[in-house]
C-alpha cells in the first residue's frame, strides 16, 4: 500500500481533536518526525518586525489578535530571520532573549502563560522601554491577546509607567493604530489581516509544497477510469484551477471577502485548516479527513463522492458537533449556501435530463462532471425520486444530495452564465454579488458605486425611517413620531437631505480605509463643525436595505439589522438639530404651533403637509 508523509502530515492541520494552546509545538514536532519542509508563505508585517529589530532605533513590538492568528508563529520566525538557533528556541522556556548589538531583546512568545509574579516582574520593565523614547536598554517582542494583553497591566504594581503605558496600548487598540509618536512601541493586531490575502498566499503555499512530489508513484493518481482516481488529487486538482480557469479559487475568496465586510474574521490557523479540509475532507474517513491508506476502500465501495471539495468548503465531512465547534465552517455556513436555491437551479437539477428548457444547463453543468455531478449513486437517487420510487428514507438522501449539487455548482457555474442562472440566489444574501461587485471592487479602484445602486439604498432607509412604502430615492427623509426617532411609524416631517451634492448635502458610499470596509456617509454642511455621519454598510445591512427596497420586509433578518439602521437615523436627527443650532434655527413664536405631516401621494411619493396650531 503506498503511503504519503506528506498527506499524513497535512491532515494535521485539519479539524482533528487537538490543544490548540501547543498548536505550533505540534506542527514542529510533526515536521521534524516526517522530515517535511514547513509550509511556509509570506505573512503580512513579518519583514516589518525584521526590519525593525535590525535597524540602529528598534521599537519594542506587541503582536495581538485572536488565536491562531500567527503570533507564536512570527515571534519564531523573527528568532530564526535575526539568527537565533531552532534548536534554543524548542527549548522549553516561558521567555527567550536574544542580543541585538548592544541591546537585549526579549520575546514573550505567550503573555498568558507568565504567572502573576513573572508578570509583576517583567511589566514594568516593558513599561519602562516603551515609555522611554531613546530606551537603549532592553526591547520587548511580546505575543498576547488583546483580553490577556490588558489584564496584565492591572497585575503589577501600578507607577506612572505602567499606568502612561497601559493608556498607550488602550489607545492603540481602540483606535486601531500601530505607533504614537514619541513613544517607543510599535503594535500590530494581526486581526486586521484580510481573510482572503490571507487564504490566497495559503493556497499558493500549499500547492505548490514539494511534499506532493510523493504522489508522483501512487498508483491512483491518475487512472483511465476517473472513478478509480484517488479524491485527494482530484481535490488538490480542481482547487489548482488550471480546468476552471481558477472559478472555484475565486468564489472561495469572494466568500472570505464577504465574510470579511460582515465583520467576521478568520485567523491563519482556520484557514490553513479550511484548505486542508478542501482537500482531504470524506465523511466516510476517520475524524472526516483522509488518509492514503483509506483511498482504495473508499474507490472500491464508490463513495469518492463523499469527499467532494464542494461540500468540504462547508464541512459538511464533519459531524455537525465538530462543524458547530469550529469558527471557519460557522462562519461560511452563515451564507447559507445549499440551502438556499432557485427553481432554475432545482429544475435543471432534478428534471434537467428529460426537460428540454433546462437540458443544456443539466449536460454542461451536471453531465460533463462525472466525479462529483453525475456520479452513480446522484443518478440512481435522482431517477427514484423523479419517478416516486423509495422510501422516506431514500429521499432524505436525495435532498442531502441535492444539497451537496447546489454548492458544487455555486462553484462551478461559469461567469458569464452567473446571471441568467441567478447563482447569487444560491447564497442566504442574494445580493452579495453586487456587493461585491458594484461596492467593494470599484471603490478599491477608487470608482463611485453606481447612482442607481445608491437611488436603491436611499429608497430602503426612507422606508425605514418612516415607516411607510414610499419610493423617494433622490433625497434622504428624516421623520419621527413627534417625540421618539424610533418609532416604527414616524410621520413627523424634520428635513429633506439631498442625495446629491447640494449645499453641503449629499449621500455617498466611501472607502474606509482603516477597517478596509465601505461607509455610507451622510454630510449636512459645509461647516467645519457640522461632521458627517457614517455607517458601515456590512454584507447584512446592505441586503436588508436592498430587499426593502425591493418591497420585501425580510422576516430572516434580526431585529439587530432593523436597530441599527434606526440608530442611524437617530444620529442623523442629532447632527441635523446640530446645523439647526450653526445657523440659528429657531421657533416660530407667534403663538402657532407647525406641524408638518407626510402624505403618501398616488405616485408612492411623500410631501409633507403642513398644519398650524393655534396656542
Amino acid at each position: 500500500m503506498y503511503i504519503s508523509k506528506w498527506i499524513s502530515f497535512f491532515r494535521k492541520y485539519g479539524p482533528i481533536p487537538r490543544n490548540d494552546n501547543m498548536y505550533d509545538e505540534t506542527i514542529q514536532v510533526a515536521l521534524k518526525k516526517n522530515n517535511i519542509q514547513p509550509i511556509k508563505f509570506p505573512t503580512p508585517y513579518l519583514q516589518e518586525l525584521i526590519y525593525n529589530f535590525r535597524s540602529d532605533c528598534p521599537k519594542s513590538v506587541i503582536l495581538t489578535g485572536t488565536a491562531g492568528d500567527g503570533k507564536t508563529y512570527s515571534c519564531r520566525e523573527v528568532w530564526e530571520q535575526l539568527g537565533g538557533l531552532k534548536e534554543h528556541w524548542e527549548i522549553d522556556e516561558k521567555v527567550k532573549t536574544f542580543w541585538l548589538a548592544s541591546r537585549e531583546l526579549i520575546i514573550i512568545k505567550d503573555l498568558s502563560e507568565l504567572d502573576n509574579e513573572e508578570k509583576n516582574n517583567l511589566i514594568p520593565q516593558i513599561a519602562e522601554a516603551i515609555i522611554n523614547e531613546n530606551h537603549e536598554g532592553k526591547i520587548f517582542l511580546i505575543a498576547a491577546n488583546d483580553g490577556q494583553l490588558m489584564e496584565a497591566w492591572h497585575i503589577a504594581d501600578c507607577n506612572p509607567n505602567i499606568q502612561k503605558a497601559r493608556k498607550l496600548v488602550e489607545k492603540l487598540l481602540v483606535e486601531d493604530k500601530r505607533e504614537e509618536a514619541n513613544y517607543n512601541l510599535l503594535l500590530y493586531n494581526l486581526s486586521r489581516l484580510n481573510n482572503e490575502e490571507v487564504f490566497t498566499r495559503i493556497i499558493e503555499a500549499v500547492l505548490t509544497h514539494p511534499g506532493w512530489q510523493q504522489c508522483q508513484g501512487c498508483p491512483y493518481q491518475s487512472q483511465g477510469d476517473i472513478s478509480q482516481s484517488c479524491p485527494i488529487w482530484e481535490n488538490k486538482t480542481r482547487l489548482e484551477g488550471n480546468k476552471d480557469r481558477y472559478l472555484m479559487k475565486q468564489r472561495i475568496i469572494d466568500l472570505l471577502q464577504l465574510l470579511r465586510h460582515n465583520g467576521m474574521h478568520l485567523p491563519i490557523r482556520q484557514l490553513l485548516l479550511l484548505v486542508a479540509n478542501l482537500i482531504l475532507g470524506h465523511s466516510k474517513a476517520a475524524d472526516g479527513l483522509l488518509a492514503c491508506k483509506q483511498v482504495p476502500e473508499i474507490l472500491q465501495n464508490r463513495t469518492a463522492y463523499l469527499g467532494s471539495i464542494y461540500s468540504n468548503c462547508f464541512g459538511e465531512n464533519l459531524s455537525v458537533r465538530k462543524r458547530n465547534k469550529t469558527d471557519v465552517f460557522v462562519a461560511l455556513r452563515y451564507l447559507g449556501i445549499g440551502a438556499e436555491s432557485n427553481n432554475l437551479i432545482d429544475n435543471l437539477l432534478i428534471f434537467g435530463e428529460d426537460d428540454d428548457e433546462v437540458k443544456n444547463y443539466y449536460e454542461e453543468l451536471v453531465t460533463k462532471d462525472s466525479y462529483y455531478g453525475i456520479h452513480p449513486a446522484f443518478h440512481s437517487a435522482r431517477k427514484n425520486y423523479v419517478e416516486g420510487n423509495g422510501n422516506t428514507d431514500d429521499k432524505e438522501a436525495f435532498i442531502d444530495m441535492l444539497q451537496a449539487q447546489r454548492q458544487r455548482l455555486f462553484f462551478t457555474v461559469p461567469e458569464e452564465k452567473a446571471e441568467e442562472l441567478k447563482l447569487w440566489e444560491l447564497t442566504a444574501f442574494h445580493y452579495s454579488g453586487d456587493y461585491l461587485d458594484k461596492v467593494c471592487r470599484r471603490l478599491k479602484t477608487r470608482n463611485q458605486p453606481p447612482k442607481k445602486l445608491l437611488s436603491q439604498l436611499v429608497k430602503g432607509l426612507n422606508r425605514i425611517f418612516t415607516g411607510l412604502l414610499i419610493n423617494n430615492d433622490d433625497e434622504l427623509i428624516l421623520a419621527t413620531s413627534g417625540s421618539y426617532s424610533q418609532a416604527r411609524s414616524s410621520r413627523v416631517f424634520e428635513e429633506f437631505l439631498s442625495v446629491s451634492n447640494k449645499r453641503g448635502e449629499s449621500v455617498t458610499i466611501e472607502f474606509n480605509s482603516n477597517h478596509n470596509t465601505p461607509d455610507l456617509v451622510v454630510s449636512f454642511s459645509y461647516h467645519p463643525e457640522i461632521e458627517p455621519v457614517k455607517m458601515r454598510l456590512n454584507l447584512t445591512r446592505y441586503e436588508y436595505l436592498l430587499r426593502v427596497s425591493a418591497g420585501a420586509l425580510p422576516s430572516n433578518f434580526s431585529q439587530e439589522c432593523y436597530e441599527d439602521i434606526l440608530a442611524f437615523k437617530t444620529r442623523l436627527l442629532s447632527q441635523l438639530n446640530l446645523r439647526r443650532e450653526k445657523e440659528g434655527y429657531s421657533e416660530d413664536s407667534t403663538g402657532e404651533m407647525v406641524i408638518r405631516l407626510l402624505e403618501i401621494k398616488s405616485d408612492g411619493f411623500v410631501q409633507p403637509v403642513t398644519l398650524e396650531i393655534s396656542l
